[in-house]
Protein backbone atom coordinates (compact mmCIF):
# COMPACT_ATOMS: atom_id res chain seq x y z
CA UNK A 1 0.00 0.00 0.00
CA UNK A 2 1.34 3.43 -1.18
CA UNK A 3 1.97 6.16 1.44
CA UNK A 4 -0.69 8.47 -0.44
CA UNK A 5 -3.50 5.77 -0.15
CA UNK A 6 -2.64 5.36 3.65
CA UNK A 7 -2.98 8.94 4.14
CA UNK A 8 -6.20 9.40 2.72
CA UNK A 9 -7.12 5.97 4.57
CA UNK A 10 -6.45 8.01 7.90
CA UNK A 11 -7.61 10.90 7.19
CA UNK A 12 -11.03 9.44 6.36
CA UNK A 13 -10.98 7.46 9.95
CA UNK A 14 -10.19 11.01 11.43
CA UNK A 15 -12.99 12.68 10.15
CA UNK A 16 -15.25 9.76 10.89
CA UNK A 17 -14.25 9.70 14.28
CA UNK A 18 -14.63 12.84 15.16
CA UNK A 19 -18.25 13.38 13.75
CA UNK A 20 -19.25 10.34 16.08
CA UNK A 21 -17.59 11.67 18.98
CA UNK A 22 -19.24 15.57 18.41
CA UNK A 23 -20.66 16.38 21.57
CA UNK A 24 -22.12 19.96 20.10
CA UNK A 25 -25.42 20.14 18.26
CA UNK A 26 -26.06 17.44 16.11
CA UNK A 27 -28.97 17.59 13.05
CA UNK A 28 -31.70 15.29 13.80
CA UNK A 29 -31.90 12.80 10.85
CA UNK A 30 -35.56 12.52 9.21
CA UNK A 31 -37.72 10.73 11.58
CA UNK A 32 -39.40 7.47 9.86
CA UNK A 33 -43.15 6.63 10.54
CA UNK A 34 -41.91 4.13 12.98
CA UNK A 35 -39.19 6.38 14.68
CA UNK A 36 -41.71 9.57 14.80
CA UNK A 37 -43.52 8.81 17.72
CA UNK A 38 -41.28 7.10 19.78
CA UNK A 39 -40.19 9.27 23.01
CA UNK A 40 -36.88 11.13 22.92
CA UNK A 41 -34.65 9.93 25.72
CA UNK A 42 -31.37 13.21 25.51
CA UNK A 43 -31.87 15.49 28.19
CA UNK A 44 -34.17 18.53 27.90
CA UNK A 45 -31.99 21.28 29.53
CA UNK A 46 -33.77 22.40 33.23
CA UNK A 47 -37.40 21.99 34.48
CA UNK A 48 -39.90 25.00 33.34
CA UNK A 49 -38.96 27.78 36.31
CA UNK A 50 -42.34 27.59 38.87
CA UNK A 51 -43.63 31.59 39.38
CA UNK A 52 -46.15 32.96 41.68
CA UNK A 53 -49.89 31.47 41.73
CA UNK A 54 -51.22 35.20 42.05
CA UNK A 55 -54.09 36.60 43.64
CA UNK A 56 -56.76 35.48 40.94
CA UNK A 57 -56.72 31.57 40.98
CA UNK A 58 -60.68 30.14 41.31
CA UNK A 59 -60.74 26.32 41.86
CA UNK A 60 -62.98 24.37 39.90
CA UNK A 61 -62.82 25.71 36.88
CA UNK A 62 -64.53 23.98 33.99
CA UNK A 63 -62.63 21.41 31.03
CA UNK A 64 -62.46 23.12 27.80
CA UNK A 65 -59.23 23.36 25.51
CA UNK A 66 -60.99 26.60 24.36
CA UNK A 67 -61.87 29.81 26.26
CA UNK A 68 -63.09 31.86 23.55
CA UNK A 69 -67.04 33.14 24.32
CA UNK A 70 -69.39 34.74 21.66
CA UNK A 71 -68.37 38.70 21.65
CA UNK A 72 -65.59 38.47 23.16
CA UNK A 73 -62.88 40.90 22.32
CA UNK A 74 -59.40 40.76 21.60
CA UNK A 75 -56.56 39.34 19.50
CA UNK A 76 -57.04 35.70 19.22
CA UNK A 77 -54.62 33.33 20.50
CA UNK A 78 -53.62 29.86 19.09
CA UNK A 79 -51.29 28.13 22.22
CA UNK A 80 -49.71 24.72 21.72
CA UNK A 81 -47.15 22.69 23.10
CA UNK A 82 -45.82 19.65 24.84
CA UNK A 83 -45.80 18.61 28.28
CA UNK A 84 -42.50 16.46 28.95
CA UNK A 85 -39.89 15.66 31.99
CA UNK A 86 -36.21 16.76 31.95
CA UNK A 87 -35.52 13.29 30.46
CA UNK A 88 -37.47 14.86 27.14
CA UNK A 89 -40.20 12.01 27.78
CA UNK A 90 -43.72 13.76 26.64
CA UNK A 91 -46.09 13.20 29.47
CA UNK A 92 -49.63 11.87 28.55
CA UNK A 93 -52.56 12.50 30.65
CA UNK A 94 -51.12 16.30 32.71
CA UNK A 95 -53.60 18.12 33.83
CA UNK A 96 -53.23 21.67 32.00
CA UNK A 97 -54.85 24.53 33.38
CA UNK A 98 -54.68 28.05 31.86
CA UNK A 99 -56.27 31.16 33.89
CA UNK A 100 -56.01 34.83 32.62
CA UNK A 101 -57.17 38.47 32.37
CA UNK A 102 -59.41 39.24 29.38
CA UNK A 103 -58.23 42.12 26.75
CA UNK A 104 -58.82 44.94 28.71
CA UNK A 105 -56.70 43.35 31.86
CA UNK A 106 -59.74 42.23 34.03
CA UNK A 107 -60.02 38.88 35.62
CA UNK A 108 -62.94 37.34 35.54
CA UNK A 109 -63.47 36.81 39.64
CA UNK A 110 -67.33 35.34 39.91
CA UNK A 111 -67.46 32.92 37.11
CA UNK A 112 -65.16 30.69 34.67
CA UNK A 113 -64.05 33.67 31.81
CA UNK A 114 -61.17 32.49 30.65
CA UNK A 115 -60.63 30.01 32.91
CA UNK A 116 -60.14 26.08 31.90
CA UNK A 117 -58.51 23.06 31.79
CA UNK A 118 -57.60 19.94 29.73
CA UNK A 119 -55.58 16.98 29.49
CA UNK A 120 -52.66 16.31 27.75
CA UNK A 121 -52.95 13.58 24.55
CA UNK A 122 -51.07 10.20 24.20
CA UNK A 123 -48.16 12.50 23.39
CA UNK A 124 -48.30 14.84 25.56
CA UNK A 125 -49.16 17.64 23.46
CA UNK A 126 -52.32 20.51 24.55
CA UNK A 127 -53.81 23.08 22.67
CA UNK A 128 -55.49 26.07 23.66
CA UNK A 129 -57.76 28.73 21.94
CA UNK A 130 -58.09 32.29 24.09
CA UNK A 131 -57.34 35.74 23.39
CA UNK A 132 -54.13 38.06 24.38
CA UNK A 133 -54.81 39.29 27.59
CA UNK A 134 -54.67 42.93 28.21
CA UNK A 135 -51.97 44.37 30.93
CA UNK A 136 -53.75 44.07 34.37
CA UNK A 137 -52.75 46.97 36.76
CA UNK A 138 -48.56 46.56 37.52
CA UNK A 139 -47.81 43.75 35.62
CA UNK A 140 -46.89 42.83 31.92
CA UNK A 141 -48.95 40.51 29.69
CA UNK A 142 -48.97 37.23 31.08
CA UNK A 143 -51.06 33.53 31.67
CA UNK A 144 -51.18 31.92 34.20
CA UNK A 145 -50.56 28.32 34.26
CA UNK A 146 -50.27 24.71 36.76
CA UNK A 147 -49.40 21.67 35.22
CA UNK A 148 -50.33 19.14 37.13
CA UNK A 149 -48.12 14.95 35.79
CA UNK A 150 -49.83 12.28 36.53
CA UNK A 151 -49.42 11.12 40.43
CA UNK A 152 -46.77 14.26 39.93
CA UNK A 153 -46.64 17.58 41.57
CA UNK A 154 -47.93 20.54 40.37
CA UNK A 155 -45.90 23.32 38.49
CA UNK A 156 -47.51 27.17 38.59
CA UNK A 157 -45.93 29.40 36.43
CA UNK A 158 -46.35 32.27 33.88
CA UNK A 159 -46.27 32.66 30.42
CA UNK A 160 -45.11 35.77 28.81
CA UNK A 161 -45.52 37.29 25.60
CA UNK A 162 -42.65 38.68 23.43
CA UNK A 163 -41.96 42.34 22.77
CA UNK A 164 -43.99 43.79 25.69
CA UNK A 165 -42.70 47.16 26.69
CA UNK A 166 -43.70 46.36 30.56
CA UNK A 167 -41.53 42.95 30.54
CA UNK A 168 -38.66 44.46 31.64
CA UNK A 169 -40.12 46.50 34.36
CA UNK A 170 -41.85 43.08 35.90
CA UNK A 171 -40.77 42.11 39.11
CA UNK A 172 -42.41 38.17 37.62
CA UNK A 173 -40.92 38.52 34.68
CA UNK A 174 -38.45 35.73 33.44
CA UNK A 175 -37.48 35.82 29.87
CA UNK A 176 -37.53 31.62 30.33
CA UNK A 177 -41.25 31.55 30.10
CA UNK A 178 -41.69 33.96 27.00
CA UNK A 179 -43.79 31.98 24.39
CA UNK A 180 -43.16 31.51 20.73
CA UNK A 181 -45.21 34.14 18.83
CA UNK A 182 -45.71 34.78 15.26
CA UNK A 183 -48.36 36.35 13.24
CA UNK A 184 -51.08 34.10 11.80
CA UNK A 185 -53.59 36.37 10.06
CA UNK A 186 -56.13 38.29 12.25
CA UNK A 187 -54.68 35.89 15.57
CA UNK A 188 -51.48 35.00 17.18
CA UNK A 189 -50.23 31.33 16.98
CA UNK A 190 -47.42 31.04 19.89
CA UNK A 191 -46.04 27.59 21.17
CA UNK A 192 -44.62 26.93 24.76
CA UNK A 193 -43.39 23.34 25.40
CA UNK A 194 -42.85 22.35 29.63
CA UNK A 195 -40.60 20.72 31.23
CA UNK A 196 -41.27 19.08 34.06
CA UNK A 197 -38.58 18.06 37.11
CA UNK A 198 -40.03 14.08 38.01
Amino acid sequence: MTSLRKLILLVTAVAAGACASNSGTVASPVASPTTAAQPRTAGCGPATPAETEGPFYKAGPPEKASLLEPGMSGTKLSLSGVVRDTSCTPIRGARVDFWQADAAGAYDNQGYRLRGWQLTDAHGRYHLETVVPGEYPGRTVHIHVKVTPPGGATLTTQLFMPGVARNESDSIYNAALLMNVRDGGAAKIATFDFVLAR
